[in-house]
């Protein structure tokens, strides 16, 4: 039989998660921090006790974690809108694809307390954060370097200014001039 007539066959959503979670050796408990579920419902959603989650939010979790699009579970359900386009996430989806890090790896490098923040990052729920402190953070788990750890905030902060009504075309002045004393300042801390 041709490829071309071979017929698709949908895997169930639990045996894909269940085959995730052994081919990657990722204990259950993990993963149920990583989407923020309890392990009983990572247990029941893997023995099928449960019908496996049609809620967006978590279907997003699980696809994110996994490197996979959400319409790949079944049960997924197109959401209306189309997820905007982030530059900010790009950019560290990017340096995470160029440091050959899985979504599930760059996510290891992390204290289990900080995933699942991460993971709505990742998935576009939650803007990436603005605490320099935080961003550097990432930056150390990419080796990213200064510049461009510069680069992300500068973008952030001014994505961030933005939403909250500052035209920064208008204000382009201080804006320069509030980036110029900001890096000015971080290039002594790093002295």
């Amino acid at each position: 039989m041709s490829m071309k007539n071979k017929p698709i066959i949908n895997e169930k959503s639990s045996y894909k998660v269940a085959r995730f979670l052994e081919k990657n050796n990722l204990h259950k408990k993990d993963f149920a921090q990583m989407i923020g579920v309890t392990l009983s419902y990572v247990y029941n959603l893997i023995d099928e006790a449960i019908p496996f989650s049609s809620r967006t939010t978590t279907l997003e979790r699980i696809a994110t974690v996994m490197d996979i699009c959400p319409e790949d579970f079944i049960e997924y359900q197109i959401p209306q809108d189309p997820p905007v386009y982030n530059e900010n996430l790009e950019f560290l989806k990017d340096f995470i694809k160029a440091k050959n890090l899985s979504t599930l790896d760059f996510l290891r490098l992390f204290e289990r307390k900080k995933r699942l923040h991460l993971v709505d990052v990742l998935r576009g729920a939650k803007p990436l954060q603005i605490d320099y402190c935080e961003l550097k953070n990432i930056a150390k788990v990419l080796d990213m370097s200064n510049e461009d750890l510069f680069k992300l905030y500068k973008s952030r902060l001014k994505e961030f200014l933005q939403e909250g009504g500052f035209n920064v075309e208008k204000n382009k002045g201080l804006f320069d001039a509030m980036m110029y004393a900001a890096q000015k300042h971080l290039a002594e801390l790093d002295k």
